[in-house]
């Protein structure tokens, strides 16, 4: 079973008064294994060393709340408007397992309903077991449609049925499908002037 990362955090800084050398390795090695990537870890990083350095008795919860701090000055910072122009959009989302891709792919689907957009989920996650119920559910929850296929089939078959179901004015979220198989899928679906975010 996969821990998540605060579960990681937590881990690094039980039973410990301050936070010192050893906890920010600790939450370095957490950070990168959460995939957030070697140079984000090194600016949070840096910033909570120095925090540190001011406030060496650091209760969990106020770490807690520096990461998230930092975490979303991180993403503000970096926050561009999504260009969605070019029809349909596609949003690829891939992933290892266990990393929460379809919940992700659910609360996108929900945030962009409710933002009027016209959503179409493509589940060709179609080797995980239940992996197309799940997103079947959170397609109901969302109000979005949905393309399918049975448990076993081709990845690339959903994405090509996706992308022909998909109007000039959807936005599509492919969920795990093999790069290789969603590629050729757009290409070959006649979808021109698509962008995919992976």
């Amino acid at each position: 079973m996969a821990i998540s990362f605060f579960q990681r955090i937590s881990r690094a800084v039980m039973g410990k008064s301050r936070v010192d050398d050893n906890t920010l390795d600790a939450i370095e090695e957490a950070l990168v294994e959460s995939d957030m990537g070697v140079d984000t870890t090194l600016k949070i990083i840096d910033n909570l060393e120095e925090r540190v350095s001011k406030d060496k008795y650091m209760s969990f919860d106020a770490l807690v709340a520096q990461l998230r701090d930092e975490i979303s000055k991180l993403i503000d910072d970096d926050e561009q408007a999504i260009d969605y122009s070019k029809k349909p959009y596609i949003i690829l989302v891939v992933g290892v397992n266990g990393v929460g891709k379809t919940t992700t792919i659910g609360k996108l689907a929900y945030m962009l309903s409710k933002q009027g957009k016209k959503v179409i989920l493509g589940a060709a996650d179609t080797f995980r077991a239940a992996a197309v119920d799940q997103l079947t559910i959170w397609a109901e929850r969302a109000g979005v449609d949905i393309v399918k296929q049975a448990m076993g089939s081709d990845p690339a078959s959903v994405a090509y049925d996706t992308l022909a179901s998909a109007t000039a004015n959807n936005v599509v979220l492919l969920n795990d499908c093999t790069i290789t198989g969603a590629c050729y899928a757009v290409n070959n679906g006649g979808a021109d002037n698509t962008v995919i975010a992976i």
